[in-house]
């Protein structure tokens, strides 16, 4: 940590000053500013800009020392020349900074030297600072959206309990605009960049004990301090799950990892240890990451690794089951007195074995059925996968599949492959929380999250 002190101003915020502020819609600045506006903030907004007496209705200040206010947060949308120019002056105001800027140490030798100044100025100073070369903020819960990248462009989640840490603005971009797009929400969202100062080790320290956040997503490219990061990811896994993708692994992308943030990404075994040794869920992809943001929004993980299977398509209930085994969870079979029961309630030509195939005949009532019957102590979480072909199966098996989630007290995945029906039959369970994955795959990676991934 390069300034001592803590980070939570970032997420509770009563000002936010946007220097270079710009009515020009080519200006990041001016999306910066509509990200704030739309977004609800209700703090006090400063733009700053000399060129400018107000801009949305809003005064414009020539210098960060004309505002009288303490400025919790400066987000500075200028040149990386003129970020070292305005906080190497009258600053006292300013207690952290939101650098969008590039150009620095990404840029090579002289943007090295203009980054090393730039520490440097902080510390003396004592300004905490994200970035530079970032997009910032995402925060559902203080309503701060500092991403320079339009709502028309990237889907904005809605709020829920995941908060996501990335060196990457663009992955951050990415998994908002999926997540927002498959009904799924987040509770904060950090870019930071290059981080001259604060990292992924500062976010887990506040993350930690933050009531919005449930779990915690992480996406590395490198970490300077891995003692340091050891240490908070662990006291944060005491108290909530953090899952977590490293990219960089291979010299190939270690390469690209390099030029974009200008990390140095090391050897990947080390992360591996390192994140075994924390308790940390690793994953493989990205789409296993947002699998994971997307079940952590529910459920917490399970102890165990044993899973139900219940479909009204025989082929993709033996899909899930190859999948489960893949990926070393178990489908063990139902007892003999559930399958009894299950034998007697159930359609004539269903079967009762694990996977539960409900068939073509399938009714709204048979999917409760055959949860109530068989999802036992035999059991830790249940798949349940939804066809929508069968004439006698109706939209209102989403109400009693809610009904019985809410009730059950473990984990229900649902499964809706198929396209602009499925899609749109899905908002029935994202609307009340439940995540909906679309590829037997992806559910099945998201009950690994569950079962402790790798561990």
């Amino acid at each position: 940590m390069t300034i001592e002190g803590h980070i939570d101003f970032f997420f509770k915020p009563d000002s936010i000053a946007l220097i270079g502020a710009s009515p020009n819609p080519e200006k990041l600045s001016y999306t910066i500013l509509e990200s704030l506006l739309k977004m609800g903030f209700q703090g006090k907004i400063y733009p700053i800009n000399p060129g400018y007496q107000e801009i949305r209705g809003l005064k414009c200040y020539p210098t960060p020392d004309e505002i009288k206010d303490k400025i919790d947060i400066a987000i500075f949308a200028v040149p990386a020349s003129t970020v070292l120019e305005i906080l190497n002056g009258p600053v006292k105001n300013i207690k952290g900074a939101i650098i969008v800027s590039s150009g620095f140490r990404e840029m090579g030798y002289e943007g090295k030297e203009m980054e090393a100044r730039l520490k440097e100025i902080i510390k003396e100073k004592g300004i905490r600072v994200i970035g530079p070369n970032c997009l910032g903020i995402y925060d559902t819960a203080s309503k701060v959206d500092t991403f320079f990248i339009s709502g028309a462009k990237v889907g904005r989640p809605a709020r829920a309990g995941v908060s996501v840490l990335t060196q990457s603005g663009s992955f951050a971009a990415m998994i908002m605009d999926e997540m927002a797009n498959e009904g799924a929400g987040v509770a904060r969202v950090v870019s930071y960049g290059n981080k001259v100062d604060v990292d992924e080790s500062d976010c887990l320290e506040f993350l930690a004990g933050d009531k919005a956040t449930k779990a915690v997503a992480l996406y590395i490219e490198s970490v300077g301090n891995g003692r340091r990061f050891l240490t908070a990811a662990s006291r944060c896994v005491q108290k909530k799950p953090v899952v977590a993708l490293k990219v960089g692994k291979r010299e190939p992308g270690a390469r690209a990892a390099s030029s974009h943030t200008g990390a140095v990404s090391g050897r990947y075994e080390a992360y591996e240890a390192a994140f075994r040794k924390a308790g940390i869920i690793e994953v493989a992809s990205y789409e296993e990451l947002k699998d994971a943001c997307k079940v952590l929004n529910r459920y917490r993980p399970v102890e165990g690794k044993r899973i139900l299977i219940i479909t009204d398509g025989g082929g993709i209930g033996i899909s899930i089951a190859d999948a489960c085994e893949e990926a070393g969870l178990k489908v063990p079979e139902i007892p003999s007195e559930a399958v009894r029961k299950l034998k007697e309630k159930l359609p004539a030509f269903a079967s009762a074995r694990n996977p539960v195939d409900l068939t073509g005949s399938v009714k709204d009532e048979h999917f409760i059925v055959a949860l109530q019957e068989a999802f036992g102590d035999s059991y830790d979480l249940a798949i349940v996968s939804l066809l929508w072909g069968p004439p006698l199966l109706t939209p209102g098996v989403a109400v009693k599949l809610l009904d019985f989630a809410d009730s059950c007290g473990k984990p229900i995945l649902i499964c809706s492959p198929g396209g602009k029906f499925s899609r749109e039959t899905a908002s029935l369970f994202t609307a009340a929380g439940i995540p909906v994955f679309f590829t037997p795959d992806s559910a099945v990676r998201a009950a690994a999250v569950l079962c402790g991934g790798k561990r």
